[in-house]
Order: C-alpha cells, then structure tokens, then sequence
C-alpha cells in the first residue's frame, strides 16, 4: 500500500481585503489556506498520497476546508471535527506583494487540536510540520507528542515559518525549534525567519548553526535569491528563478512540499538514507515550483506537470 504524506497544523481561511467601497464598507475576499494545509495541497497536486492532521470546524467555514481538501485528493482521514470557530488570517499585501499577517486564532478550531485527538497509526512515510500550531497550546504539545513518537519510523520534514503576529517572542519559537528540530530530517527556514530568531546574526551562520540539532540537512531560502544549502559536509547556494511576482503567498510551502517530493523520488526520504541526498537537485526543482506559485494569485500551488514544464 502507499504509505502517507502527512502535514500537521493549521488550516484556516486567508482574508484579503479589499479597498473600501464606502466610508462603512469593505469586500473581505477569504480563501483556504494555512501553511500545512498548504504542504499537504502542494504534495497532492505533485501526485503524492497526502493528508492533514488538523481540527477543523464544523462551521460553515470549516465545512469548506473539509471539501477543498477533498476535492483536491488531499485525504480529510485525520481531520478532527470540533465546534471551535475556524482561524482567519487577515492579509494585506505591501508593493513588492510581500503579505503582512494579522490571525484571529483565539479560541479557534486548528490550535485546539489535542493528544488524543492524533492518528494511532504510525505508519506515515513523511510527517511535515511547522508554523503556529507548533507553538499555540494544545495544538503545540499534541504535535510535539506525535513527532517524539513518529520519528523513529517516520521522516520528519520541519519548516518552523516563523509568525511575529502571533507568537512575538522568538524565546519561544527557538525552544520549539530545539525540539522538533532534533527529530528532523531537514530543516528549511527562510532568511526572515533566521533574522526574527537570531538579529545578532548573519541568516547563514544562524542556519548553519541549527546542525547542531542533529538534522543532516538545513536549507535557508531567501527569495528571489534562491536557497543556501547546508549539511556537516556540504556548503553550497542555489540560485533563484527571474519571475514577474503576484504575490509570495504559499510560496515557501510550495518550496517545502517540493523538497519533500523530490528526496521521495530519489528514494532519500529516511533519515539514514537523507545525508546521501542530492540537495542541489531537489533544492533547484523546489525553486522551480515556488516561482509558479509567486507568478499567481495566494497559495495557488503548481502541479508537477506544471513544473516539469517550466524551463
């Protein structure tokens, strides 16, 4: 049987305003998303077998998570139905398409997620994680829990997608970091990542300095640049891709669920086999695929035709 891609985390709406109609009026146009959300979509359209770990509303809202998921082969298998409101992330882009989050996670369905509320099988081939509800409580320590418990059989795919707006303390980001970054098969981060949780210091040199951790691989991406790549051994830059940018919304999960199915394909996906991994080649395809995504409309995540396409 085909074993499971699996993304745990937040799933929620992205709400982008318009501008004013009236003095009392605005058009609020929500469409679903969320960063793990995102990863499980990505690996979908890369035709991987992928599902969510979430808690998702049984609201209105959360209703058409559950359908988008669906209707997009994501399988809704580990989604924990719960009568919490679904989270917002209200978004409002600045000139160079670079979004500016502000989430009403208060109370809300994704970060109720709960131990016992976590799948019984083990048997997931690749669990991938990151962003708040890995530091919002309970959501945080059920999915710390499950990670203690998957890594020894499963590779563990961690991008921390760090959010200010939420959590503002970076104290608490880097101990999560400790955490899950020592089960992890690789860690990608981006460069503003690196500067929220390590100011004094260059994005390269906080990146390298995460191997300590005991992941074999870190990758830093830094947008249009492209992505640092390091390992104990291996020290290298990719560069990035010429693109006439809508907006980056989804584009470093893009990124991420491209990594991911590009180690599944060399046949690199365990944490033994991961250090023996051709990074550049994986590195260049991710790049690849978030340039389609940063060439459209929010998370709109490109399919792997569409990739292999691209020149």
């Amino acid at each position: 049987a085909l074993s499971m891609f699996l993304a745990a985390g937040d799933a929620l709406f992205d709400v982008f305003p318009s501008n004013p109609s009236s003095l009392g009026q605005r058009s609020l146009d929500a469409v679903v998303g969320g960063s793990p959300l995102n990863v499980a979509l990505g690996l979908a359209r890369l035709g991987r077998p992928a599902g969510l770990l979430s808690a998702v509303s049984t609201d209105p809202l959360g209703q058409q998570i559950t359908n988008f998921l669906s209707t997009n082969g994501v399988s809704t298998d580990y989604l924990v139905r719960t009568d919490r409101h679904t989270t917002l992330a209200m978004i409002a882009t600045d000139a160079s398409g670079q979004p500016n989050y502000r989430f009403y996670t208060e109370g809300s369905a994704d970060v109720g997620l709960d131990i016992p509320d976590l799948p019984d099988r083990r048997e997931f081939d690749v669990i991938s994680l990151g962003s708040y509800s890995s530091v919002l409580e309970p959501c945080a320590s059920a999915l710390t829990h499950f990670v203690e418990q998957a890594s020894a059989h499963s590779f563990i795919a961690y991008d921390p997608n760090i959010r200010p707006s939420i959590e503002p303390n970076p104290e608490v980001w880097k101990s999560t970091i400790r955490k899950l970054g020592t089960h992890a098969g690789f860690i990608k981060l981006s460069d503003e990542d690196a500067e929220f949780l390590e100011p004094s210091m260059s994005p390269e040199h906080y990146a390298k300095s995460l191997l300590e951790l005991g992941a074999p691989w870190v990758v830093l991406t830094r947008g249009a640049e492209g992505a640092s790549v390091f390992s104990k051994e291996h020290e290298f830059d990719v560069p990035g891709r010429t693109v006439s940018v809508v907006d980056t919304v989804g584009a470093g999960d893009t990124f991420h669920a491209a990594l991911i199915h590009h180690l599944a394909e060399q046949g690199c996906l365990s944490r033994d086999r991961v250090a023996q991994a051709d990074m550049h080649a994986a590195v260049s395809f991710a790049i690849k695929a978030a340039a389609i995504t940063c060439s459209r409309q929010g998370a709109d995540l490109p399919t792997l035709e569409e990739v292999n396409a691209s020149e």
